[in-house]
């Protein structure tokens, strides 16, 4: 009895087995067009792309533009020129000569606005003490502020000095195109050959130059600022912000006057 229950229960197992799945090692073949194809290796730690600048091969730039992050570097825009920072969202530089002619337009702008952004207050400053010692009337209006555009009174200014300032403009930019048309390799835009103070070094250069332009769009922002907010306050910059022109004891006494403080 004990001998065929045990050759049953044998049998019982044999038959269940024949169901459980057999484990087998699957081994995937990599399949190829042809023979001669090989694998692709892929990089676990890929690399960011940069744009490698003309002007030094160790130096790198990101694709993205560093002033707008969000929107790539314009292909013009390599670095070689101080204070390039990718800033072109318009895509007005296509070319390398684009990019030239528009450095020449700005640096000859910022250099015409720093000049502003001193000559505006200090007009206000001294112009009724020069016309008054000149025997002159002054171009200030009642409130102390300069000719100009939303301001008014520009037609108290000379012709003469329009045809002037027209004048030496046309001839500045003649000499420039000139230069930059005999010297196309090395011209480097708005320069003229003056080099008084400049220093030597290439090192030295470069600060300038991007001193000379991060100043310039300042002044270019400055000189908008002061138009406005002489037309919307109706006072003159110097009277509007006195301790920056005044001594502070001046400059306190009246903005105690005016009821600034009490």
């Amino acid at each position: 009895m004990m001998k065929s229950l045990s050759l049953a229960l044998a049998a019982l197992v044999a038959s269940t087995s024949a169901f459980a799945p057999t484990p087998t090692t699957m081994q995937r073949t990599p399949l190829y067009m042809s023979e001669e194809e090989s694998p692709a290796i892929i990089e676990e730690n890929p690399v960011e792309p940069t744009i490698v600048a003309a002007s030094s091969s160790a130096a790198g730039l990101s694709v993205q533009s560093q002033s707008l992050p969000f929107l790539a570097r314009p292909a013009a825009l390599d670095g070689t020129l101080a204070g390039d920072v990718g800033f072109d969202p318009l895509g007005f530089a296509k070319s390398e000569s684009d990019l030239m002619n528009y450095r020449e337009a700005e640096v000859k702008h910022a250099r015409l606005a720093m000049l502003a952004a001193a000559g505006w207050p200090l007009s206000e400053l001294f112009d009724k003490k020069i016309a008054a010692a000149l025997g002159m009337d002054p171009l200030l209006d009642n409130s102390d502020r300069v000719p100009s555009l939303l301001n008014g009174g520009l037609g108290k200014v000379s012709p003469a000095y329009w045809v002037g300032c027209i004048g030496l403009a046309a001839i500045v930019d003649i000499l420039g195109t000139l230069r930059m048309k005999s010297d196309k390799v090395d011209y480097l835009p708005g320069d003229f050959g003056l080099r008084l103070g400049y220093p030597s070094d290439e090192k030295g250069q470069k600060r300038m130059q991007l001193a000379e332009i991060k100043n310039g769009r300042l002044a270019m922002i400055a000189i908008f600022g002061f138009a406005v907010q002489e037309f919307v306050s109706k006072q003159g910059v110097i009277d509007e912000t006195p301790f920056f022109f005044f001594p502070l004891i001046e400059s306190m006494h009246k903005y105690a006057n005016s009821g600034y403080i009490q």
